[in-house]
């Protein structure tokens, strides 16, 4: 039966190894990363299509000082959404030159 939730999902919803395991990991309490995997291999699902793979995107080039935070989120059935952002970010920022440059 966890299984038959875990494949359905890979098929259906086409979604990466990570975020299968982040969706179902609430509903099967001792799923882990390596279990799910092998569940994928053995029923040959264990790598997407070439066609269903995200590109990488080339970031747009900014002036010094612009600061990028990308976020997205998934949502199931039960409407429940998973964030899949970093939690945390701590920028900072100095008004001496010398901390903005890396050590020689």
């Amino acid at each position: 039966m966890e299984e038959a939730a875990i494949v359905a999902l890979r098929v259906r919803a086409r979604l990466p190894l990570d975020d299968v395991y982040i969706a179902l990991k609430d509903a099967i309490p001792h799923l882990n990363r390596s279990s799910l995997h092998r569940c994928l291999q053995r029923h040959g699902i264990s790598r997407l299509p070439k066609a269903d793979r995200e590109k990488p995107k080339k970031f747009k080039d900014y002036e010094i000082g612009y600061f990028h935070i990308d976020t997205t989120e998934l949502r199931y059935e039960g409407g429940k959404a998973l964030s899949m952002s970093p939690s945390t970010a701590h920028p900072s920022w100095s008004s001496r030159a010398s901390a903005a440059r890396p050590p020689s």
